[in-house]
């Protein structure tokens, strides 16, 4: 069944996740408002003017200020795309700090959204979750940040338990593409990294990924077609990080060679990481040494035909895939032994959040 979506209300709307649903939903005719902090990007600069945008901090109001904020807007739809991911390390104990972000938090703008009488409402949630079901709960055990990922999605979809206000729960994978203003969030985390070293040393597991226009089909189709209480794991494509990684070296003009990690290595890295971080009162919300045998060393692969069948992106004209070309790409460097590739392309499809 297909809902009527006109009015849409975005937290999160100047964010990368949440710009690109804002363009999709305005190309679909709905009219589209947000809520952004005050930070001096300047978006006035390169934000749509359609999007009726305010300023303001959802976090730190209170339940009853938000429905406020959200009443007698005629809004029908909330997208929910706001908190830290996992590349944030906080004061010890990371639990506390991802729990008050992403649970309490989101279970509280939320259930502002059903009090102001909004009916639906779309929430930007982790793979990690999807893999933590799938695995009997093994991550979210060891993990901080899976942990409150998994318990995000259940507090929120709780609030739908009623009928009265449906919840779909989008589980987001590695994502590709850039946006204004924002320097690439991956680029400290690759590029950086590796280009100072003689080889790429990675464990040599995989990820689902997907280009954020092909995110921002899901959250819109999950708007229109996504049932309350359903989750949809997110993608596109599915890399092996030795490609992945070495695409996007060679893209940025740093060609590299891939070196498998062993996991007991990886392992032994991340305990000396984390006693590192422990010295300075940190805690990751991923236990780095865990992270090494248990997600990079594996394949986190989705199929994404089966989302992409219960949202029906036929019916919408949505494809899932964006401008996401990595497969051609990768080829061709493949074909070109390792010759550096356009440093437009990198820029507009090899650069990942």
């Amino acid at each position: 069944m297909r809902h009527e979506v006109k009015n849409v209300f975005i937290a999160g709307g100047t964010g990368f996740l949440g710009y690109y649903s804002a363009l999709l939903f305005l190309k679909h005719g709905v009219s589209v408002s947000t809520i952004a902090l005050d930070e001096g990007i300047n978006e006035d600069q390169w934000f749509p003017r359609e999007i009726t945008k305010s300023y303001g901090d959802l976090f730190s109001m209170s339940e009853n200020e938000i429905a406020k904020l959200l009443e007698g807007k005629n809004y029908d739809t909330f997208i929910y795309g706001l908190g830290p991911d996992d590349r944030i390390t906080p004061k010890a104990p990371a639990y506390e700090f991802f729990h008050e972000k992403l649970v309490v938090q989101s279970l509280k703008i939320c259930s502002a959204a059903k009090k102001a009488g909004i009916k639906r409402c779309v929430v930007m949630n982790s793979y990690f979750a999807y893999f933590d079901r799938i695995k009997n709960g093994k991550l979210s055990g060891v993990h901080p940040y899976i942990k409150c990922r998994k318990e995000q999605a259940e507090a929120i979809t709780a609030i739908g338990a009623d009928g009265v206000f449906d919840v779909m729960i989008a589980e987001l994978p590695y994502i590709f593409g850039e946006m204004p203003g924002r320097i690439p969030i991956w680029k400290n985390v690759f590029t950086e990294r590796f280009k100072k070293l003689p080889a790429i040393f990675f464990p040599d597991g995989g990820t689902a990924a997907i280009h954020v226009t092909g995110v921002a089909e899901y959250i819109v189709a999950a708007a229109y077609n996504g049932v309350n209480g359903e989750k949809y794991p997110v993608a596109h494509i599915n890399l092996k990080y030795r490609d992945m990684i070495k695409y996007m070296m060679a893209c940025a003009g740093f060609p590299k060679k891939f070196i498998k990690m062993p996991a007991f290595i990886g392992y032994t890295a991340g305990l000396f990481l984390m006693a590192k971080e422990k010295r300075h009162g940190l805690q990751s919300g991923l236990n780095l040494a865990k992270i090494m045998t248990g997600i990079l060393s594996e394949d986190l692969f989705i199929d994404p035909s089966e989302a992409r069948q219960k949202l029906n992106f036929d019916e919408l004209g949505f494809s899932g895939v964006g401008v996401l070309r990595g497969r051609r790409c990768l080829a061709r460097n493949q074909r070109s032994n390792e010759k550096i590739l356009s440093r437009k392309f990198y820029r507009d499809h090899a650069t990942c959040i």
